[in-house]
């Protein structure tokens, strides 16, 4: 078992922390929470996540090329070393076409991120190397199985075990290499059986990015992607198309439901999980029941929203919610009573699938 720092100079630990609030000063307040020991290795893992994210979503590129990109960035980290020269096409060919400047100063530094990952000890790049074979996978399926851009080239998912599959690769395997990597890092936790809690934190993801889908079915229709299995609207008797027709809500209903439940369950595991961290790890808690908490206040209100199927509405909770959510959590020290309470009451709100 290993417990090590990152292997880095606090010259390079500044470069990390540096690239981060360039691009994301909200995630590098969230990351701030996380414990010493596994802060950085997750900041740096983000920003690769974030940056396979930006290849496979710049639309102003075709879809082939867009492919060719994200395996290329893959193959960095399946290869002996880093192809610098493949990383600069990569850069020349992205850049231009950026709209949002966190992601556009993100790949003019993707150089130094992998710079950072050879700063890595053997243990953490082995971990971030497994990260960044699987999350693409999820890139990769949103590129080929969803082929329009917009909703008169609407494509569904055709089964729950593709939507399953699915949000493994995007957010399940996350969970998993969390897992991979507290383990390795924070001494209290090297009592955990690492399989069993991995496949808890599979479910613990899995759960956030099903909140992710309901919230945004909208803007995800708009964009040609249904991410709600074909089969599961043929019981409702109902096609993709049919929801581009806001008045197709109270007969979407029920599938509607049966996803939020699904969404529950897989999170109801993420508590467990978070229950199970060591009392001690205060820190490591609140990172973990912040997502669980504001998923069931944002699935509270997916399940009333009137206008769910409105493309042009964010259904998120308040900040004035979230605000609360974190006091009451921080101010008790991630009490185990207190926050389990709160998630009881949410999931009593939400209601049985």
């Amino acid at each position: 078992m290993e417990f090590l720092s990152l292997n880095t100079l606090p010259a390079t630990d500044e470069l990390l922390h540096g690239i981060l609030k360039q691009v994301s000063r909200s995630f590098y307040l969230t990351l701030n929470v996380l414990p010493v020991g596994v802060r950085d290795q997750m900041g740096l893992s983000y920003l690769f996540a974030r940056a396979a994210d930006t290849i496979a979503d710049t639309d102003l590129i075709d879809r082939a090329q867009r492919l060719k990109y994200l395996n290329q960035f893959r193959a960095q980290f399946t290869t002996a070393g880093i192809d610098w020269n493949a990383i600069r096409e990569i850069q020349t060919a992205l850049i231009p076409h950026q709209k949002d400047s966190g992601e556009s100063i993100l790949l003019q530094r993707l150089e130094d991120c992998f710079k950072l990952y050879e700063a890595c000890s053997v243990g953490d790049q082995e971990r971030i190397r497994w990260l960044m074979e699987v999350l693409p996978r999820g890139m990769e399926m949103d590129l080929t199985r969803f082929p329009g851009e917009s909703s008169s080239q609407l494509t569904a998912l055709s089964t729950l075990d593709e939507l399953d599959r699915y949000t493994y690769y995007v957010a399940g395997c996350v969970g998993e290499f969390w897992t991979r990597m507290v383990c390795a890092h924070r001494q209290t936790m090297a009592n955990w059986n690492v399989p069993e809690m991995s496949a808890i934190g599979v479910r613990f993801g899995k759960g956030l990015q099903l909140t992710n889908i309901v919230k945004d079915i909208g803007r995800d229709l708009q964009n040609g992607r249904c991410y709600v299995p074909e089969s599961l609207l043929a019981e409702a008797g109902l096609k993709p198309a049919d929801l581009l027709i806001e008045a197709s809500l109270p007969r979407f209903r029920p599938v509607l439901d049966q996803l939020i439940g699904l969404a529950m369950d897989h999170l109801d595991q993420g508590w467990i999980y978070t229950m199970a961290i060591p009392v001690s790890e205060i820190r490591q808690r609140l990172a973990c029941m912040w997502p669980i908490l504001l998923a069931g206040e944002t699935l509270k209100r997916v399940a009333v929203a009137p206008d769910l199927l409105n493309p042009a509405v964010n259904i998120k909770a308040p900040r004035s919610v979230v605000y609360r959510a974190v006091a009451l959590t921080t101010l008790t020290c991630a009490n185990a009573f207190v926050a389990t309470t709160y998630w009881d009451s949410l999931r009593k709100q939400i209601g049985p699938a």
